[in-house]
This record gives structure tokens, sequence and C-alpha cells, in this order.
């Protein structure tokens, strides 16, 4: 298990993104938070360095990720960049980015995208982003823009990436370090629901940078006690 590292957060006042940071800062690794409007020094957070980039601007996310005075090369990154409404364009172009600068530094990369890449429960031939009964057709560019982001990923040979696709309902929630794993295929909780919280997203995101798993594509779902792994 890799301890002590440097993780740098991409789109860190999200949902997801300040989740992340919530999480590696508790475990005591050391957090680079690139946002556009970068929030202040938080005491809680002493290992914390908020750090303005603008995510199109591929000389700042560089320097970023570099290293500086004020903070050391980052070890890994994780990209939680959305946008409303939905921009796949921008989402590629960041992803693109980010991947292209980290191959050449040598640093890992974990996309948090969407659940429009999986495939369907019960019909491995039907991706999520084509059912109906978990993408609407007011989100399909929402779930779009996922399988875009995560072909970008594919495609891109030299990165060290691995793409993690929430639940069908992702919300800020409650902290139960309970998950279950699975790959390429959409996963269903106890209740019937695939769903998980924010909180137990991040404590997935930043198991998977201290212990990589072999997959480039995963996936989680909310874990009962009483459920096994």
């Amino acid at each position: 298990m890799k301890t002590g590292m440097t993780i740098a957060v991409l789109g860190a006042t999200g949902m997801v993104g300040s989740r992340v940071i919530n999480e590696a800062s508790a475990r005591g690794h050391q957090v680079i938070a690139l946002s556009r409007k970068p929030a202040n020094e938080n005491p809680k957070h002493p290992n914390l360095t908020p750090v303005a980039v603008d995510a199109n601007d591929p000389h700042a996310i560089r320097d970023a990720l570099a290293g500086s005075a004020s903070h050391g090369a980052a070890d890994a990154v994780v990209v939680t960049v959305r946008t409303t409404p939905v921009d796949e364009e921008f989402l590629v172009g960041a992803t693109r980015t980010v991947l292209d600068i980290a191959a050449r530094l040598g640093i890992r990369v974990l996309v948090v995208g969407g659940a429009g890449a999986l495939r369907s429960p019960g019909d491995r031939d039907l991706l999520v982003a084509d059912n109906p009964a978990y993408v609407p057709a007011e989100i399909k560019a929402v779930a779009a823009a996922g399988i875009a982001q995560l072909r970008t990923c594919q495609s891109h040979a030299d990165a060290d990436c691995v793409y993690l696709s929430p639940p069908a309902l992702l919300e800020p929630g409650e902290r139960t370090g309970r998950y279950r794993r699975g790959s390429d295929t959409l996963l269903i909780s106890a209740d019937g629901r695939s769903w998980i919280s924010a909180e137990d997203l991040a404590v997935a995101v930043v198991d998977e940078l201290e212990t990589p798993g072999p997959d480039p594509l995963i996936t989680v779902v909310h874990r009962g006690e009483h459920l096994s792994a």
C-alpha cells in the first residue's frame, strides 16, 4: 500500500473533488487542490495546498503537477471535472490535457467519470447510457460525454490511467467506508438501487490510489454491513 503520497485533485471544489480532498487529507496524504477559484487554506487540513488552475491551461496544469515552491510534485492526479450544462468538448479536452502531462511526468491518473460507459446488469450488450431505466432522455448528453471521456482515456496508450464509474445515483451522504467494487458492469446494492454516497466514492478513490488494482475501468456501489465484499 502506498502511503504519504502527494495527490492532486482537479475540480477540487466540486461534490466529488472536495470529498476526495477530505478523505486523502484524513489519511495523511499531501493534497494539491486544483480549481479555478480555490478555497483558502483549511486549518483542518494543514497538508492541503490550494492552487488556482484553469483546466483549459496546460501550462498551469503542468506547473501544478510538477511541483513548486509551495508543494512537491504529484504522485497521482484525480480528475473530477464536470460542467453544467454538460460540455463534452471541454470535458474531453481537459482530460486529454491531464493525460498528456501526467504521461510525461510519470504520474498516475484516476478519472472519476460517469455511469453511462458501463454495461447494463443482465444485458452486457446494452450500455447504461442507452438504457432508459437508468438514463432518461434529458441526461443522455451527460452520459454520452462520460463515454467520450472514457474513450479518451482508453486511446491514450502512454498514460497510467484508471477510470472510475460511479453507480447510477451519486449524492452527498454518509461516509460508511463500505462499498462493493466491480469492473465494467453497473452494480446494484442490496436494496435494489444502484447508488453510493460521494463520501464513500471518495473512499474508493483513495483506496485505488493507495492500492492500485489491475483494471483500467472500475465501478463501485454502496455495500450494507450484512453483505460480503
